[in-house]
């Protein structure tokens, strides 16, 4: 057995009894949109990370750090509320130690979020986007190292990592709900500085239409695991070089509020579509 999977039994033999249920789906909240674990989910118990041994805690503002358990609807949710990053100097197993963990809780299926720059020029502030594809060639791979067969194979299928009968059930409920939503692939730098303009036309040039700092090395992990994975990208500000202002946290945090009530609608709905799918 290898020390991540030493590591991984140990945090979930530490909270296994203040787990209330098994969970059906895990949900990562991005900046500025942890509020739907507080509005929007019936709450059954609270676990921070800070109170889980060797286990990483957030460090960035608008990341409070801790799992929510409850319910959206009838169905069982965990969400991470705020997310640990490779750029606040954790390791790439810690960033993705918290993935790793709920699907150790039972969960199946995963619905990651991040706020993140529009690439796009056809992309408005404020947008909601489908993540239909990923490039992570800029951060260290999860897997690097011994693996850890209990989790997955040594070489994992990558071609599909967005389950693409999720994404149709995305589609489908931001049509019924008349909630625009654009699709496009994200691609990951490891920040904490925001991008170049020569960066940006370089993300652009490879097919990017959205960047950001976090979900590609999760999604990695998650596919790796064997969760079944749909993302969503609020973009909050066009990327450096396409607006002609400077970029800022704060920017980033007020518009993936300005954003976070269609966000919680279709988030809400999309939670009870796909559980049991």
């Amino acid at each position: 057995m290898t020390e991540t999977e030493n590591r991984l039994n140990r945090c979930f033999e530490e909270i296994r009894g203040r787990i209330p249920c098994t969970p059906e789906v895990a949900l990562v909240l991005g900046s500025g949109l942890g509020s739907f674990a507080e509005d929007h989910m019936e709450t059954d118990a609270v676990i921070p990370f800070g109170g889980i041994g060797s286990f990483p805690t957030s460090t960035v503002e608008g990341h409070r750090g801790r799992f929510v358990f409850g319910r959206v609807g009838e169905i069982r949710v965990v969400a991470m509320q705020g997310r640990v990053h490779y750029y606040e100097g954790y390791s790439m197993e810690d960033v993705v130690l918290p993935i790793r963990l709920m699907r150790r809780m039972g969960a199946e299926r995963l619905i990651l979020t991040n706020a993140a720059g529009g690439l796009n020029t056809d992309f408005e502030p404020g947008s909601l986007m489908m993540i239909t594809d990923q490039i992570a060639s800029f951060v260290p791979s999860p897997l690097i190292g011994p693996n850890p067969d209990s989790l997955g194979v040594r070489f994992p299928d990558m071609s599909s990592v967005y389950d693409k009968t999720y994404m149709e059930i995305l589609r489908r409920t931001a049509k019924e709900k008349e909630i625009p939503l654009r699709e496009g692939v994200y691609i990951q730098l490891t920040g904490p500085n925001y991008e170049t303009p020569a960066e940006v036309r370089m993300c652009r040039a490879l097919g990017a239409d959205a960047v950001g700092m976090s979900t590609a090395c999760e999604a990695v992990a998650a596919r790796h695991c064997g969760f079944r994975i749909l993302g969503v990208s609020c973009i909050t500000n066009l990327a450096s070089g396409l607006s002609g202002k400077p970029l800022s946290h704060e920017e980033v945090q007020l518009g993936a509020e300005a954003a976070s009530a269609r966000f919680a609608e279709l988030i809400g709905s999309v939670i009870r579509n796909i559980a049991g799918k």
